[in-house]
């Protein structure tokens, strides 16, 4: 599967349009629920706000949604989702806010200024790249686990820190689909008495 890039966090942006003005908040979202969680979260926020615009786009089954929430058709929810697309990010939810200044903005207005908002608290965020991999773990003697480290840092592995017992377990990830090498070798090293344990192929920031 295709690593892909999202945000981590939230982040915000302001914009005015005319004394309107036009408050976004982009926030990581891999499920549907969080982002409507996200969204709730702003309207309770928001509570006298004119709009609350959204758009968000997931990963997982390329779903994407959004709402106009009371502006004219494609000028406010269209241009969130076409921000959010055009970063080409996935798992993101754009809330854009907008307290009406007494002044209408016409359909070009109102899309130049969602387009803005958006883009601008996307623009803020911190952009993380989500790769699929796999967690990884393995117990050995004391007088190989200097190797074993060694063995899984060329490997690609990212470590934790070792566990010391009567034995030491190390624990690591690595992009899914390059650790069988490293299996081998790392049998090899223990001459068969000790394997690798791993789990299930997930994505995370790597």
């Amino acid at each position: 599967m295709a690593d892909y890039k999202t945000i981590r966090g939230i982040s915000t942006f302001e914009y005015e349009e005319k004394r309107s003005r036009f408050l976004a908040s982009a926030a990581f979202a891999d499920t549907e629920q969080a982002a409507l969680e996200h969204l709730s979260r702003v309207r309770a926020a928001n509570r006298t706000a004119r709009h609350n615009v959204y758009a968000y786009v997931l990963r997982e089954g390329g779903r994407m949604r959004y709402s106009d929430d009371g502006e004219p058709a494609k000028t406010a929810g269209t241009p969130v989702l076409e921000a959010i697309t055009h970063a080409g990010l996935s798992d993101v939810i754009v809330v854009v806010t907008r307290y009406f200044g007494g002044i209408l903005l016409g359909t070009g207005g109102l899309v130049r200024a969602y387009t803005a908002a958006a883009s601008g608290a996307l623009q803020n965020a911190e952009l993380v790249s989500m790769r699929l991999i796999v967690d990884c773990e393995i117990t050995v003697p004391y007088g190989t686990f200097e190797q074993a480290q060694r063995l899984i840092q060329a490997a690609g592995g990212r470590l934790e820190e070792p566990v010391y017992a009567d034995a030491v377990t190390l624990r690591w990830k690595m992009p899914s689909g390059t650790e069988e090498s490293l299996c081998r070798s790392l049998q090899e090293l223990t001459r068969g008495t000790a394997s690798v344990r791993t789990g299930t192929p997930r994505y995370a920031a790597f």
